[in-house]
C-alpha cells in the first residue's frame, strides 16, 4: 500500500491530502464539541450541524491559498508548522466571524479553542507521519533489507547503526529466546526463528546478520546449518571487544568464513609450551615467507624471542614477511632482532654458517614444495627440495649444536599416493634415523592436514570462483579433507615441538573430515546464491566435477597404523611409526640423489617405493629427461 501511495503523481497526492482533511476536519470539530460538553447527543449535533459542514468548506480553500498543499511532503521540515498554525488560525477566525455575523444560536468559544488546537495537532502530525513513511518506503526501495539474528546488545547496536546507513535497513529481528518474541527494538519487531521463511517472503530479505558474538563456534555452526536452506547472504558481527568500544561500523561486519562452518571451538594454548623453546632464545624458520612459515613467525614473535632468523628462497616473499614482522615486533617484541636471509634449504654450508653465526637454538623447518600436481610432474625437484632440503637443514642443525628441530609434515605422508606426500614421509624417516644416531639435537615432526587460506587451499579458490559467477570446480563429488585454521595449526606446531623427546611424530586432532562438495555448496548458499543443478536449473552457480588431479587422494589419513597415544594437550597425539636405520637410509638416499641429478623419473619412483613401503602411486609418471640439442 505504501509503495502504491509513493508512486502516485504529485497532483494525485495533493487531491488525496485534501480528501483526508475534508474527512478529518469535521471529526476534529465533533471531538471539540464532545470535549466542551463532555458528550454528544442529537440536539448538539443539530445545533452545530452548519459548523460541521462549513469547517472543511472554508478551511481547505484557505489551506490551499497559503500553500499547505504545495509543499512536497517528503522534504518538509519544521517551517511547515508556521504555515499550519497560520492556516488553522485563519480558518477558525473566519468560522467565528461568520457565526457572529449571521447571528446564529450562541456557540461556545471553547469549541473553537479545542478545534484550533486539534487542527494544528492533526495537520502537523499527519504531514510528519507521511514524511516518515514516504522516507521509509524510499529507503526500502534503495537499501538492502536485512534481518538481524540476535535481539541482544549487539543486534540493537547494529540496528541503530543502520538507521544512519542508507545502504541497509533492518526490517526484522530473530531470536531464540521466546521471551523476546513480539518485542520491539527501535520500532522493529522480534520474531521466532521458525518464522524466518515467512519474513524473507514478506520483507524480501536478502541478507542476514548474525549478531551473537559471545556464543561458541559450535553454536555458530548449528545456527548456520539452520540458515543454509534459505537463499540469504549471511554475515557475522565482530568481537565483543569491538562492540564494547562503541565504534562499530558496517565495515566491521564480516562475511562467514569457513572456520565458522567447521564448528571447531578453539582450545586455549598452553602458554608454557608456547614459550618454552622460544622466549629469550634464538629461533630460525625456514620457508618463512610461506603460508605456514609466515604464521609461525607471527606466533613466535608474540613469545618474545631474542633473535628471529627468516630463511626464505623467494625474495618477494621474504621482503613481504620481513616488513610485516617489523611492524609486529614493535608491539610484541621490541627487543627482538629480525634477520631476513635469502637462502635455499639445499645449501648446507650456508645454513651451517647461519646457524652458528646467529647461535640458533630452535629451528622450525616449514620450507617445502607442497602442491601435489606440480610435484607429481616435477618429481626430481620435489625430492631435492623436500627430502634433501630437509636432510641439509637437519645436518646443519646437528653440526652447529641446534637444540630443537621441528619438521612441519603433512597428512599426505600417510599411505601416500603422490610424490609430494612420499617425500614428506622420507623427510620424517631421516629425522627419526638422526634421533637414534645422536642426542645433541632433539628432532620431532608435526603432521596435520589442510590449513584454511594457505596457498593452494580450495577455500580461497572457491570464493574467487563464486564471486566471478562460477562455475565452482571440484575434482570429485566424494573427496574429503581435514581442515584447521593457520593460526591454530601454527600454535599447535610450537606446542608439540616443545613436548618432543626425540624422533616423535606428533599428529594434530583435526576434528571430523569435511566433504568438499558440501563445503562448496554451503559457501554458495552463504553468499545468498543457489546451486545450479538438474533439480534447480535456474540456480546461480554450477558445481562442476573436473576429475582427480595427478596423485590426489579421495581421503586423507593422519596415522599409518593404530599405535597412537595421547599427550598432555587435548589436540596433540603422539604416533609410533615404522623407522629405517640410518645405514640403510643413507645408501638409498645416495642412489636417490643421483637419480634426481640425472632427472630419472622412473628411477626416482622406484627408490621412493623402496623407501616408503606404503607408497601406492595412482598415476603414470613420465621420464622428464632434459635433452641437449646440438645446434649445427
Amino acid at each position: 500500500m505504501l509503495h502504491f501511495l509513493s508512486n502516485l503523481s504529485r497532483r494525485q497526492k495533493q487531491m488525496l491530502a485534501m480528501a483526508m482533511d475534508f474527512i478529518s476536519l469535521p471529526v476534529l470539530l465533533a471531538v471539540a464539541i464532545w470535549l466542551r460538553y463532555e458528550g454528544l447527543n442529537p440536539e448538539l449535533l443539530r445545533h452545530y450541524f452548519w459548523l460541521l459542514i462549513a469547517a472543511p468548506l472554508i478551511s481547505i480553500p484557505l489551506f490551499a491559498r497559503i500553500g499547505l498543499y504545495r509543499a512536497v511532503v517528503r522534504f518538509i521540515d519544521q517551517k511547515i508548522i508556521g504555515v499550519i498554525v497560520l492556516g488553522a488560525s485563519v480558518s477558525v477566525l473566519v468560522l467565528t466571524f461568520i457565526s457572529l455575523m449571521l447571528h446564529i444560536l450562541p456557540i461556545s468559544r471553547a469549541v473553537f479553542g479545542f478545534f484550533w488546537m486539534g487542527s494544528i495537532f492533526y495537520l502537523s502530525a499527519s504531514r510528519f507521519a507521511a514524511r516518515h513513511w514516504l522516507a521509509r518506503v524510499s529507503l526500502l526501495e534503495d537499501a538492502i533489507p536485512v534481518c538481524i539474528y540476535g535481539a541482544g546488545q549487539a543486534g540493537a547496536q547494529l540496528a541503530a547503526m543502520m538507521r544512519h546507513d542508507s545502504q541497509y535497513v533492518c526490517v526484522a529481528f530473530v531470536d531464540d529466546n521466546p521471551q523476546k518474541h513480539a518485542a520491539l527494538i527501535g520500532g522493529v519487531r522480534v520474531y521466532a526463528p521458525q518464522e524466518l521463511g515467512k519474513l524473507i517472503a514478506k520483507f524480501e530479505i536478502r541478507e542476514l546478520l548474525l549478531a551473537m558474538p559471545s556464543i561458541s563456534r559450535s553454536r555458530h555452526k548449528q545456527i548456520l546449518d539452520q540458515l543454509e536452506p534459505f537463499k540469504l547472504k549471511i554475515r557475522l558481527t565482530p568481537s565483543l571487544k569491538t562492540l564494547m568500544s562503541g565504534q562499530l561500523k558496517m565495515q566491521d561486519v564480516r562475511e562467514v568464513e569457513v572456520e565458522d562452518l567447521l564448528g571447531r571451538d578453539p582450545v586455549e594454548p598452553d602458554q608454557r609450551l608456547l614459550s618454552q623453546c622460544i622466549r629469550a632464545q634464538h629461533v630460525a624458520v625456514t620457508g618463512a615467507g610461506g603460508s605456514i612459515g609466515s604464521e609461525l613467525c607471527r606466533q613466535i614473535l608474540r613469545q618474545q624471542p631474542k633473535r628471529l632468523i627468516l630463511i626464505e628462497s623467494s625474495e618477494f616473499a621474504l621482503y613481504t614477511i620481513e616488513q610485516e614482522l617489523q611492524q609486529l615486533a614493535r608491539q610484541y617484541a621490541p627487543d627482538c632482532e629480525l634477520f631476513p636471509v635469502l637462502c635455499s634449504v639445499r645449501q648446507q654450508d650456508k645454513l651451517e654458517t647461519i646457524f652458528s653465526s646467529f647461535a640458533i637454538r630452535t629451528v622450525y623447518h616449514a620450507a617445502a614444495y607442497k602442491h601435489v600436481p606440480l610435484v607429481e610432474h616435477n618429481p626430481a625437484e620435489g625430492v631435492l627440495n623436500n627430502v634433501f632440503g630437509t636432510l641439509s637443514v637437519a645436518q646443519a642443525a646437528m653440526a652447529t649444536g641446534v637444540s630443537n628441530f621441528v619438521l612441519i609434515s603433512t597428512d599426505k605422508a600417510v599411505r601416500p599416493t603422490n610424490v609430494m606426500g612420499t617425500t614428506k614421509r622420507v623427510a620424517e624417516l631421516i629425522l627419526q634415523a638422526f634421533s637414534r644416531e645422536q642426542k645433541g639435537t632433539r628432532f620431532c615432526m608435526v603432521r596435520f592436514g589442510n590449513v584454511l587460506g594457505s596457498s593452494g587451499s580450495v577455500v580461497p579458490l572457491f570464493k574467487k570462483q563464486i564471486l566471478a559467477g562460477g562455475p565452482v570446480t571440484l575434482t570429485h563429488p566424494d573427496i574429503t579433507r581435514y581442515f584447521m585454521t593457520i593460526p591454530e595449526a601454527a600454535q599447535l606446531v610450537i606446542q608439540a615441538g616443545a613436548m618432543g623427546e626425540g624422533g616423535d611424530v606428533f599428529v594434530l586432532n583435526m576434528g571430523e573430515p569435511v566433504r568438499i562438495q558440501d563445503l562448496a555448496r554451503r559457501m554458495i548458499h552463504l553468499f545468498g546464491l543457489e546451486v545450479r543443478s538438474e533439480a534447480s536449473p535456474n540456480g546461480d552457480i554450477e558445481i562442476r566435477h573436473v576429475g582427480l588431479r595427478p596423485g590426489e587422494k579421495l581421503y586423507e589419513e593422519l596415522l599409518i597404523g593404530d599405535n597412537v597415544e595421547g599427550t598432555n594437550h587435548p589436540l596433540i597425539m603422539r604416533a609410533q611409526e615404522t623407522e629405517l636405520p640410518w645405514e640403510v637410509l643413507q645408501q638409498k638416499l645416495e642412489r636417490l640423489r643421483f637419480a634426481c641429478d640425472q632427472n630419472q623419473a622412473q628411477e626416482i619412483r622406484q627408490l621412493l617405493l623402496e623407501l616408503v613401503a606404503e607408497y601406492q602411486p595412482q598415476c603414470e609418471i613420465e621420464d622428464f629427461l632434459w635433452k641437449q640439442r646440438q645446434v649445427s
